[in-house]
Formats: structure tokens, sequence, C-alpha cells
């Protein structure tokens, strides 16, 4: 089940469980479904992440141009709060964020369109994370907003224990940054 979110396109996955005494199952993918609200291009890519330290920091990154991806994500282990920022630059919330939180409990999940920069702050230890791309990673295509950035104001829940270099270098907003 998909509940649209305050910026259109970006949808909280509600997922489906099914128990019984072997345990749990739920469907992380189903194509016709995820053609309801807007996922076109087949995945291609699935990406696993591993958080040891809680307060951990991924993000804000995007794809340019070609090379811009729709994103599945899911928490399998743990709890994260994930965020998605809209750099569609003729969007009503344009430079607006969202966060969801996201833990192997409640099996919910973010679709994220193309056009957002992504991340997440790990809330515990040891966190895992399934992300499902609709596009080819490509380096030289890769951006990023700095995660503390000031004019976007992302209220990360925790304080940030763990923080990439190259996270710690993408750059703030400035009024060059025109969206993607």
């Amino acid at each position: 089940m998909f509940n649209e979110t305050t910026i259109d396109g970006l949808y909280r996955i509600e997922g489906s469980v099914t128990t019984d005494k072997r345990g749990e199952f739920y469907r992380i993918f189903d194509a016709e479904e995820y053609k309801n609200i807007g996922l076109i291009n087949p995945i291609v890519q699935i990406n696993y992440s591993i958080n040891h330290k809680k307060g951990t920091v991924r993000g804000m990154h995007y794809q340019y141009s070609a090379y811009s991806e729709d994103k599945i994500v899911t928490c399998v282990k743990g709890k994260i709060f994930d965020v998605a920022i809209d750099l569609r630059k003729n969007s009503p919330t344009f430079l607006k964020w969202h966060g969801e939180i996201l833990d192997s409990s409640n099996k919910a999940g973010l679709f994220i369109p193309k056009g957002f920069a992504h991340g997440y702050q790990a809330l515990c230890d040891n966190c895992e994370i399934l992300y499902l791309h609709s596009n080819y990673y490509n380096k030289r295509h890769e951006g990023g907003i700095n995660p503390l950035d000031p004019s976007i104001k992302i209220q990360w829940p925790l304080n940030i224990s763990e923080l990439s270099n190259r996270d710690q270098l993408f750059p703030m907003i400035n009024s060059t940054f025109y969206g993607v």
C-alpha cells in the first residue's frame, strides 16, 4: 500500500506481512504495483548497506541527468530516519525535505522518484538497508548536498556520530543551485 507524503511523487510504502508459526513473509517489490505510482523503468541495481554505529548519517546523494534514478528504500534490520529532498526545479516543494521512520518491525519503505536527494540516519547500532534502483550508479554523474546544510534544515533525530568525508564535503545550497 502506498501513502502519499507532503511532497508529490514521494510515497511511504506500507508492507503487507503474512505471519505464521514459521515466521514472517512480506513482499518488498512488485513491478505492477509500482507502475501505479510512477515507476516505469525496471529495477536494475540492488544495494545493501550496513551501518554499525547509532547516529551514522549517509547522504544526501543524487544522480544527474541520464543517470537519475527512482529508489525504493527498506530497512531490513534496525531502525532509520530516512530523508528525501525535492530537487526538481519546477516543483512547488523545491528544496523541501520529508523524513520517515523505517524499521524492520514496521516493514515500511520509501519510494523516492527521480529528482530527489536521499539520505538517512541510523537510529540504532547495526542497521541494514536495502535499496532498489531504476538506474545504474555512475560516479561522474553523482551529486550531493551537505546533510548539515542550514538552508535545508533537516532535523536529524540524533546527534551525528559518523559522517563520511565525502558527505561532509558536499556543498551547501547557494544561489547557483538550480535543481536537477
